[in-house]
């Protein structure tokens, strides 16, 4: 099933979702995360150890170090991982309102990682991109 690459199309349909929870990255070597039987939304294997985006909360609970406490807002349109120039539109739009993120695509959706204190901001970003591709 392929997804949509038309970068209007995907513009006009995306349905920006905040998901509850707080979330953050740590960077653990592989070894020491399976130990620690961890359930990640995403992870990223770097020369220098294993990258795991967590729940916050687990993250304190098992005290890992970590950074970007941020929150996760899901850009519900089935985005094909060949379109051009849809994370770039999204993410120029949010740098202009200085907000930053950590953006990451997976098989059907693109998901942005925005700083706690930014995340209804950055909705509220993403609901005029929106909103101005219909125009």
């Amino acid at each position: 099933m392929n997804g949509e690459a038309n970068l209007l199309t995907l513009l006009q349909n995306m349905r920006p979702e905040l998901q509850d929870g707080e979330f953050v990255f740590c960077s653990l070597e592989p070894a020491v995360a399976s130990e620690l039987c961890l359930s990640p939304i995403g992870q990223f294997l770097e020369e220098e150890g294993l990258t795991l985006i967590l729940a916050k909360d687990e993250s304190d609970a098992k005290g890992l170090d970590f950074t970007f406490p941020c929150r996760k807002i899901t850009l519900k349109v089935h985005s094909s991982l060949e379109a051009i120039g849809f994370l770039a539109v999204v993410t120029e739009k949010l740098a202009k309102h200085g907000i930053s993120v950590n953006a990451i695509s997976a098989y059907f959706h693109d998901h942005l990682f925005v700083p706690t204190e930014k995340a209804e901001h950055a909705m509220r970003v993403l609901s005029d991109v929106v909103e101005q591709s219909h125009l």
